[in-house]
C-alpha cells in the first residue's frame, strides 16, 4: 500500500464532516499523535483515518498493559496519555491501569466505544454498561449522546483531564461513530491555576518570618507543575531541608545539598530525622498521602508539634490528612514563586541559623549513606536464617540490597524507572535518585502488580531519547511479561530488572512478622529463566549471580537500548531475605478461639 501524507493541521471554523473526522480532528487539536490499546470494529471508522492525522495505535498485548502506557506517557510528557480498546471486555481490561492513573494524577483519556444504541439492553456480543465501571476512577465521565456532539463530548474529556489532573473517561456508542454534521472543532482550553489567595498567602509569610526550623515536602504537584527549580529557589531562600514526598523521589535533585531524600516506606532516615526537628512544614504540591507519613524503621517522625503550610491545586486535599495551619489553593510552581518574591527584603528566624542547619543536613545525609553503605543485608532473625540455607543452594544468590547499590552507582543521569509492587521494589526507595522530573514512575497508592513494563514503555514512548528502566519482582513480573512483546513489536526498547527472589515477597513478610512462618500460597520457585523467555519474544536476556556483573549488565543493556534499538531482560538471581513489612498497622497479632485452631497464633 503507498504511504499516505500525514497532516497535524487542525481544520479550521465549521465544516461539514462525519463523525469519525470530528472525533479524529478533535484528538489533532489536542496534539495526540500517540494510542495505547488494541483495534477493535467498534472504532475501526476512526482507527482507519488515525494515520493521514499523524496518530499511531500501538497494539498491545492487553488492554491493562495500554492503560498503563498511556499513565507512563503523560507522566512523562506532561500531555496527555491515551487509552483506547474494544467495547466490552477490552474496556473492562483497563480499569485496574486507569485506577493507577488516578492515584497518579496522570491526564490519561481512556476512550471507550460502547455497544450500538439499538441493540444496547439486548444483552448483545459484547455489550456491558461502562460508564459505572470507571465512576471511582475519574474526573469526568463524558458520554456521547448524538453524533453531532462528538467534537463536543471529545474536547471536554481532554480539557477537564488537564485541568483536573486525573483520568477522563469518553464513552461512545459505536454507531455514533457514522454520520455527518457540521462541526467547528473546539480549541483545547487550559486552566491557569495561580498562586493562590492573597491572605492564605499574607497567613504562610507570617509563619515563614518566625521559623526556626522550615523543612519543604516537595511533591508530585511540584512535578506537575514544571516547578522544580522554583522549590529549589524557595528552599535556597529559606535554608530549609527538602523531602520528596512518598514515591516522588523525582521531586527535587539528589545532588543538591539541600535534598534530603524519600519520606515513608524504605525512605531516607535522614530526611525523617530532618522533618521530626521542624517546627513548621511547607508541603508543596502534595496531599501528604497516609503512606507517606507512617512510621518507618520504628520511627515515627512525622512532627506533630510543626505548623503546616499546605500548598495544593485540589482545594479538597487541603488538611485532609494532617491538620493544617495554613492551606493554599494554587499551581506548586505559582506559589513558590510567589512566596519567594514575597520574601525578598524580609527578615526571618531561619536566617540567623541557616549555616548551622546547612551543617546538620549534610551531617544527617552522610551519616545515612554510611548505613546504606553496610546495610549489605537484611539482619532479622528470618532473612539471617534465609542466607544461611541459601549457601547450601545450587547457585548463587544475590543480596538485594547490595544489588539495588550497585544499580544506583551504574544508573545515567537522564535515566526514567518504573517500579512495581513487592518487598524489593520497596526497599529500592532508598536507592533511587534522581536530578530531573518526570523521572520515576511507581504505582502510586493503588499499589497494582503488573505496573512497571507497560508504564516504563509508555514513558518511552513520549521520551525516546532517555534510558529507561523498569523494576520488578519475579511475582508482578509474571503479571505484565508479555509486553516485552509490545516493546520489541513497535520499537519502544526498555530495559528491565527482574529480581527473581521466588516468592511474593511483601505477602509473605506479613506472615513471618504475624502468622509465624506459615507460607501459604507465597511461593515461586520454578526452572523457568526469565531472562530465556525474553529471548523467546525477541529481546536480549542476562542472568546475573556475581555482584561485580550488575553495573556492568546494566551498563550493556543500556547500550543495547539506546544504541541498537534493544529491549533487555536482566535476571537477577536474589536471595528470600526480606525487607520491613509495608505497614505493621495494617494487620493485628492473631487471635483464635476455637481448638482446632489453637495453634494458629
Amino acid at each position: 500500500m503507498t504511504e499516505k501524507a500525514t497532516s497535524r493541521e487542525v481544520v479550521k471554523g465549521a465544516q461539514k464532516m462525519t463523525s469519525s473526522e470530528a472525533f479524529v480532528e478533535t484528538l489533532v487539536s489536542n496534539d495526540v499523535t500517540d494510542i495505547f490499546g488494541i483495534m477493535g470494529s467498534a472504532f475501526m471508522d476512526a482507527m482507519d483515518i488515525f494515520a493521514p492525522a499523524g496518530i499511531r495505535l500501538v497494539p498491545v498485548v492487553h488492554e491493562q498493559g495500554a492503560a498503563h502506557m498511556a499513565d507512563g506517557y503523560a507522566r512523562a510528557s506532561g500531555r496527555h496519555g491515551v487509552v483506547i480498546g474494544q467495547n466490552g471486555p477490552g474496556i473492562s481490561n483497563c480499569v485496574t491501569g486507569i485506577a493507577a492513573a488516578y492515584w497518579a494524577h496522570s491526564p490519561v483519556v481512556i476512550i471507550t466505544p460502547e455497544a450500538g444504541t439499538n441493540t444496547i439492553g439486548l444483552g448483545g456480543f459484547q455489550e456491558a454498561n461502562q460508564l459505572p465501571m470507571f465512576q471511582e476512577f475519574t474526573k469526568y465521565q463524558g458520554h456521547v449522546t448524538h453524533p453531532n456532539r462528538m467534537a463536543e463530548f471529545t474536547a471536554r474529556c481532554f480539557d477537564r483531564a488537564m485541568s483536573e489532573n486525573g483520568p477522563t473517561q469518553l464513552n461512545i456508542p459505536r454507531d455514533y461513530f457514522y454520520g455527518e454534521s457540521i462541526t467547528e472543532i473546539p480549541a483545547p482550553r487550559r486552566v491557569d491555576r495561580g498562586a493562590g489567595g492573597t491572605k492564605s498567602l499574607d497567613e504562610a509569610i507570617e509563619l515563614l518570618k518566625t521559623a526556626k526550623n522550615p523543612v519543604i515536602v516537595s511533591g508530585g504537584g511540584v512535578v506537575m507543575a514544571d516547578g522544580v527549580e522554583e522549590a529549589k529557589a524557595l528552599a535556597e531562600r529559606l535554608g530549609a531541608p527538602v523531602v520528596n514526598s512518598y514515591q516522588h523521589n523525582d521531586s527535587f535533585p539528589a545532588s543538591h545539598p539541600l535534598w534530603a531524600g524519600p519520606l515513608g516506606y524504605q525512605g531516607s532516615k535522614a530526611g525523617m530525622k530532618l522533618i521530626s526537628e521542624a517546627d513548621v512544614v511547607i508541603a508543596l504540591g502534595t496531599r501528604l498521602g497516609p503512606f507517606g507519613t507512617l512510621p518507618q524503621y520504628g520511627q515515627a517522625y512525622w512532627p506533630t508539634e510543626a505548623k503546616i503550610i499546605q500548598i495544593d491545586a485540589d482545594h479538597t486535599k487541603l488538611g485532609l490528612v494532617k491538620k493544617i495551619s495554613v492551606g493554599i489553593t494554587g499551581d506548586a510552581k505559582a506559589v513558590a514563586i510567589e512566596l519567594v518574591k514575597r520574601l525578598e527584603g524580609t527578615e526571618l528566624a531561619s536566617d540567623a541559623t541557616k549555616a548551622e542547619r546547612a551543617a546538620n543536613i549534610k551531617a544527617e545525609k552522610d551519616a545515612w549513606e554510611q548505613e546504606l553503605s553496610g546495610w549489605t543485608h537484611e539482619k532479622d532473625e528470618y532473612s539471617l536464617d534465609v542466607i544461611e540455607e541459601a549457601k547450601g543452594e545450587e547457585g548463587n544468590w544475590l543480596h538485594p540490597r547490595q544489588v539495588l547499590r550497585e544499580l544506583e552507582n551504574a544508573m545515567p543521569e537522564d535515566v526514567m524507572i518504573s517500579t512495581d509492587i513487592g518487598n524489593i521494589n520497596s526497599v529500592a526507595h532508598s536507592y533511587l535518585r534522581f536530578e530531573k522530573p518526570r523521572s520515576f514512575f511507581a504505582p502510586m497508592s493503588f499499589g497494582n502488580c503488573g505496573y512497571a513494563l507497560p508504564t516504563i514503555i509508555g514513558a518511552k514512548a513520549a521520551a525516546p531519547h532517555r534510558p529507561a528502566i523498569a523494576y520488578a519482582g519475579d511475582g508482578a513480573w509474571a503479571m505484565s511479561m508479555g509486553e516485552v512483546l509490545t516493546a520489541v513489536r513497535h520499537d519502544l526498547p526498555v530495559t528491565a530488572v527482574v529480581f527473581r527472589n521466588r516468592q511474593w515477597g511483601a505477602e509473605k513478610k506479613n506472615q513471618v512478622e504475624f502468622y509465624n512462618r506459615r507460607f501459604i500460597a507465597g511461593e515461586l520457585d520454578n526452572g523457568e529463566s526469565f531472562a530465556e523467555m525474553a529471548r523467546s519474544m525477541g529481546a536480549e536476556g542476562i542472568v546475573v549471580d556475581k555482584l561485580e556483573n550488575v553495573g556492568a549488565a546494566l551498563k550493556e543493556a543500556l547500550n543495547a537500548q539506546m544504541v541498537d534499538g534493544k529491549t533487555t531482560v536482566i535476571e537477577v538471581m536474589c536471595t528470600r531475605e526480606l525487607g520491613d513489612p509495608f505497614r505493621r498497622d495494617a494487620l493485628s497479632t492473631p487471635v483464635r478461639h476455637l481448638e482446632k485452631y489453637k495453634d494458629y497464633v
